[in-house]
């Protein structure tokens, strides 16, 4: 028995005007609550399902390893969902769990498998992944496939070294923390070294110009990027070569960006070259086939710290759309209904955002009931506060014997604010789980072993070969790391090019040969 069925039909017709959509550029102005990770995904599905784009093609950029995540789970229960019905006549649900698992694993190898799905950084790396070879900066710096990702932990133990040793500078004047945030604002706003400290009017400046440009020679040398690299390289990458462009331009026909609102310079500039493929001029821009689909809502731009720009979302008209008023215009859609909240949080958001001057107007509408009124308390200080919010807890959970303590979490902007709550949950013997503190990846266990295994892909990495040498201890002090580390610097070597030479290491005191050489003959043979 065969069935086809719209799967598009429980979409509101906003929702399915953006989904419907096949060439050219749209800007959906997404509310919050209003359904725009449905529209992202039912637009995937459909390119797929009625206009027969190969998954491969479809680059789909979000900003959140989780949402991509969400995303692809949704988009696999889309397409299950549909061949439930065409290969055995009945909804997914009813279906046993052995041919549900056929079905997941049938959709995850002819369309989840090939799609491109994920965040910029994790995207834009499996792309240098590819072609970094074909890329050098304006000093020359080169990199190779195999390259590092350093952690913020990891760049900031370089900046510290270049501060306090290289340019002996006083680390409270130039705070390794603050020197590491202008860095990654440069990098964020597409300047190189020399760029950042033409732009520079004063001493201090300039100095931080030179320690970033020292810091691009140490990454070179450990064959090491970070975050911000895997945005700016692949830019420059695109810019100073036109086949490798082209390349990515012709695979990636239709790109769609979540939370366009969030995005800054250098990843709009990605966008633009990837679709434009860096034609300068608009009226030659080719749509056939084509489209780039972005989402997002000034209103909930968050990101500026990390130099976010929400006027990227605000230019998306002039810069890829037909400009036209809202009214008129093909290249903008609206999703203005809310499923989230009731009617009183809506009404008060409208009253506030309405003040905004920067924006596209809109008007979330309420899909529920109006909900209860809003309720502001001003507490003097914080223990007042957590006395409030424990109160209100307890006289819940009190009055309505269907609820449990699990039903309830207490909201704070920063982790030092949870010592007040803590202190009068426990004086009431209610039970809590305080959600977050040191991330799985943050821990030392988890980053030694993240350390051995760039160590093992990339020698060169002698961050992380640093890290794991004496790690478990086998020996190896810090005198002998130093003299290992000043004669790599002297003879212009990387690390490892000194440890994996036995002739090199013989040249040291006799206490360590033996632990240095085990070590680097347990790194040799895992890499082979």
């Amino acid at each position: 028995m065969t069935t086809s069925i719209d799967f598009l039909s429980h979409l509101n017709p906003s929702q399915r005007q953006a989904v419907e959509h096949y060439c050219g550029p749209l800007l959906v102005v997404a509310g919050a609550g209003s359904g725009k990770t449905r529209a992202l995904t039912y637009r995937i599905a459909n390119l797929i399902i009625q206009h027969r784009v190969n998954p491969e093609n479809i680059l789909a950029v979000t900003f959140t390893n989780k949402a991509a995540r969400e995303m692809k789970e949704r988009i696999q229960r889309i397409f299950s969902e549909q061949l439930a019905i065409t290969q055995y006549g009945k909804k997914f649900a009813l279906l046993t769990e052995y041919e549900q698992s056929l079905l997941k694993s049938q959709v995850y190898r002819n369309t989840i498998k090939d799609m491109w799905c994920g965040t910029f950084h994790s995207l834009f790396s499996r792309i240098l992944r590819w072609d970094i070879e074909k890329y050098q900066d304006e000093k020359g710096r080169k990199w190779n496939k195999n390259f590092s990702i350093f952690d913020e932990s990891d760049v900031q133990s370089v900046i510290k070294e270049i501060v306090t040793k290289d340019l002996n500078l006083d680390s409270k004047k130039f705070e390794p923390k603050s020197v590491r945030y202008a860095i990654s604002n440069a990098k964020n706003q597409g300047l190189s070294p020399q760029q950042f400290e033409s732009e520079q009017p004063n001493y201090r400046g300039r100095v931080i110009a030179d320690v970033y440009n020292r810091y691009q020679d140490k990454l070179s040398q450990n064959n090491a990027l970070d975050f911000d690299d895997l945005i700016l390289i692949p830019t420059r990458l695109f810019q100073q070569n036109e086949q490798v462009l082209n390349y990515w331009h012709r695979k990636f026909c239709h790109i769609l960006v979540d939370e366009y609102q969030d995005t800054n310079r250098t990843q709009y500039d990605l966008i633009q070259l990837l679709v434009t493929n860096d034609e300068k001029r608009k009226s030659e821009w080719k749509w056939q086939n084509r489209s780039v689909f972005v989402v997002g809502d000034a209103d909930q731009s968050i990101y500026s710290f990390r130099m976010a720009d929400f006027t990227i979302l605000l230019e998306f008209q002039e810069n890829f759309g037909d400009g036209l008023a809202d009214d008129d215009t093909r290249s903008m859609v609206k999703l203005e209904e809310n499923y989230r909240s009731c009617e009183n949080i809506l009404q008060a958001a409208n009253e506030l955002i309405e003040n905004n001057t920067q924006r596209i107007d809109k008007i979330l509408k309420a899909t529920r009931d109006p909900g209860e009124q809003i309720y502001c308390h001003k507490a003097d200080e914080e223990m007042a506060e957590a006395a409030f919010v424990i109160n209100q807890i307890r006289t819940l959970e009190h009055q309505n014997p269907e609820l449990n303590w699990g039903n309830f979490a207490i909201l704070y902007r920063t982790n030092a604010q949870s010592r007040p709550f803590e202190e009068l949950l426990v004086k009431y013997q209610i039970p809590y789980t305080v959600v977050g503190g040191m991330k799985f990846y943050d821990r030392k266990e988890i980053k030694d072993s993240v350390a051995y295994l760039r160590a093992i892909n990339n020698p060169s990495d002698t961050v992380s070969l640093l890290r794991v040498i004496n790690t478990p201890r086998r020996g190896i002090g810090k005198a002998t790391i130093d003299s290992l580390v000043n004669a790599s610097q002297q003879l212009g070597t990387t690390l490892w090019e000194i440890l994996s030479d036995e002739t090199s290491v013989n040249y040291f005191s006799r206490t360590f040969i033996k632990a240095v050489n085990n070590f680097a003959a347990m790194i040799q043979i895992v890499k082979n």
